[in-house]
């Protein structure tokens, strides 16, 4: 069952998961209604940014406002863990001041040292390793699009980065297929995918051609080739990666309703062409709005006490 952080999908089960998404539904539908509802009041969320933002900024800031809380960011150079303080002394003050943290850093052991430290929720913003919230969203806006996530194909094309590892992390707990193309010098996580694919009942597989992932998917999915921090390997990931391009050619393979993905920011021309990132089979748009429906869901979850009812 859910923790008291989310740092990973280590310990949760399908009705975490859907927990999550039906309070995701319910506060989304609020939220387009008008009905104002704040079980957050007096609440205040603080977030700690060693990396760039817009989606992940925006969605918690945004999220909290609308729960009746606030939000303070903190970027690495606002702190003093910036000057040599250590994670565990920052942790334990920010838990006498805050109700709860957003960490979006490098190290995932980063996120879990602040998180044995604090005694408030802290939630993964983004590591090199994971990004639990995205794959959240992701999978909401699949059921959304599908009406289920259980039965869906997955196809991940491109780099096997933090994207890739927390989707082998989801499928070894929810009843979808996920195939991932990455060439084999830029694979996902080898523990995360030696535990995915012995835990996932032939759910999930690793291959090499895109075409062959791709083939019967309900769902395209890829990233930027060069993520936060890899930007000397741009032009070495360009040419490693050139043949895992999401176009019109490819996304004949997949089903015809299929549905394409992207976590953005994209580049257009590199893993995903113009015509099918901005054409009638991209959903990445209300995928990158349903950030904030997810995570207010997270933040009412941790922070909220369990109040889980409109009537509050």
């Amino acid at each position: 069952m859910m923790r008291k952080d989310l740092i990973s999908f280590a310990g949760l089960d399908r009705r975490d998961f859907d927990r999550i998404f039906e309070r995701a539904f319910a506060l989304k539908t609020m939220q387009k209604e008008g009905v104002v509802y704040t079980p957050l009041k007096g609440k205040t969320l603080g977030m700690t940014f060693f990396k760039s933002s817009t989606r992940t900024r925006l969605s918690f800031e945004v999220g909290m406002y609308q729960l009746g809380g606030i939000a303070i960011f903190l970027s690495v150079r606002d702190i003093q863990v910036g000057r040599g303080e250590s994670i565990e002394d920052t942790a334990r003050i920010m838990s006498r001041y805050l109700d709860g943290v957003v960490v979006r850093t490098f190290s995932q052991e980063s996120v879990e040292e602040f998180a044995r430290a604090a005694s408030i929720p802290v939630i993964n913003g983004l590591t090199d390793l994971l990004h639990p919230c995205q794959i959240l969203s992701d999978l909401f806006t699949i059921g959304e699009k599908k009406g289920t996530y259980e039965g869906v194909k997955v196809a991940y094309v491109g780099d096997g980065n933090n994207i890739a590892n927390s989707l082998i992390e989801a499928a070894t707990r929810l009843p979808f297929e996920l195939a991932i193309a990455c060439p084999e010098e830029y694979g996902p996580n080898p523990e995360i995918l030696r535990v995915g694919i012995r835990s996932s009942g032939g759910r999930v597989k690793l291959l090499r051609q895109p075409s062959e992932a791709v083939e019967g998917a309900d769902v395209v999915y890829t990233d930027v080739w060069a993520s936060m921090g890899q930007e000397g390997e741009a032009e070495k990931r360009k040419q490693a990666l050139k043949d895992y391009q999401i176009n019109a050619a490819l996304m004949k393979r997949a089903k015809r309703d299929a549905v394409v993905m992207h976590c953005l920011p994209a580049h257009r021309g590199e893993e995903i062409t113009a015509d099918v990132l901005d054409g009638p089979q991209s959903v990445v748009f209300d995928q990158a709005e349903n950030r904030l429906h997810v995570q207010k869901a997270i933040l009412e979850i941790l922070m909220g006490r369990g109040k889980e009812s409109r009537n509050e």
